[in-house]
């Protein structure tokens, strides 16, 4: 399966982080967009760039520091030398993987101009619209709040990013293989293209075409709807949030085989499509109580549905018990 050599061969360059490989990928699948939480130097730029490698995704980096502009990132029209007409320069945005670095150190103004793009997939310049490539995804890298120069990312910036995720400090065997993988070169000149950029289309596609049962959206919606009401969190998760769990349990169950959806696929990412949409109150705050704590008890309250092995699991899935 192309996808599985994909991951082998991000895996190459990124020692011991698989099951953060296959998450990426199953966003990148899903069409969603990727946010590394992490502090420098754990490898969040070498796996963005082993996947734009190994997918032959044209890619673009941008450094994001307090005086990069919106049109860095969106592009700008420029006045021809007759004076009669613009020429549209494009931003460093329009490519298939944009890559954009330690997004939370950059203004306000320049993290937005990203909105409509992560969006809809177009740029706006002067009145004028125009798509950026296909496929299309933004991975960003942001430190952890309270690093120097940081600041918080708008709800409205974390809500579009699908899924957050966090590599974590590499255990002792898998640092040990990174000392010995870059004596003498850099793992990123080794990476082989698996896919070509419409394989990756139809993948999407054959993502799009998973099953879900009905007792599934249930399952979906009734864990949401935990998130909303419970006493400790002050935002809970959006409908925008809901379709990208939807969209990630299908991919999930495609990189899993199947054509169809099953419980388990939605508790495997249900916490990191929604711990950075949910802000918790004060009191939590103040309690030292963990978005990922109040998850897991909304998991263990939110009963699956069963499922009857009897016959196809397409038809057989059944949803028995409610909150």
């Amino acid at each position: 399966m192309r996808a599985i050599q994909i991951m082998n061969e991000v895996n190459n360059v990124v020692i011991g982080k698989r099951v953060i490989i296959g998450k990426v990928l199953t966003a990148i699948l899903a069409k969603g967009h990727i946010l590394l939480e992490d502090y420098p130097g754990v490898g969040k730029t070498t796996l963005a760039l082993a996947f734009s490698k190994a997918m032959a995704l044209k890619h673009n980096r941008l450094q994001f520091t307090p005086d990069v502009l919106p049109t860095d990132v969106v592009g700008f029209n420029l006045l021809s030398k007759d004076g009669e007409s613009y020429q549209y320069k494009p931003g460093a945005i329009m490519c298939n993987l944009f890559l954009a670095d330690e997004i939370n150190r950059t203004s306000s103004k320049t993290q937005s101009a990203l909105l409509e793009v992560m969006e809809e997939g177009k740029v706006t310049v002067d009145s004028v619209t125009r798509d950026v490539p296909k496929p299309f995804v933004v991975m960003a890298t942001q430190n952890p709040i309270g690093s120097i120069g940081t600041q918080m990312l708008p709800e409205s910036q974390l809500d579009r990013f699908m899924i957050r995720l966090s590599m974590g400090y590499p255990d002792v065997k898998s640092e040990i293989g990174i000392l010995k993988q870059r004596q003498n070169s850099n793992p990123l000149e080794n990476v082989v293209r698996v896919v070509e950029k419409d394989e990756i289309l139809q993948m999407q596609n054959m993502v799009e075409e998973v099953y879900i049962h009905d007792s599934i959206y249930e399952y979906i919606t009734f864990l949401v709807q935990q998130t909303r009401e419970n006493p400790l969190i002050e935002l809970g998760v959006s409908p925008r949030g809901s379709l990208a769990i939807m969209n990630m349990v299908k991919a999930t169950a495609f990189l899993s085989g199947r054509d169809y959806v099953v419980p388990s696929d939605v508790g495997y990412i249900f916490k990191d499509v929604s711990a950075h949409r949910m802000i918790l109150k004060a009191k939590a705050r103040v309690n030292n109580i963990r978005v990922d704590n109040l998850l897991n008890d909304i998991l263990r309250i939110v009963k699956p549905p069963k499922i009857i092995t009897k016959g196809t699991a397409k038809e057989h899935i059944d949803y028995s018990k409610r909150v």
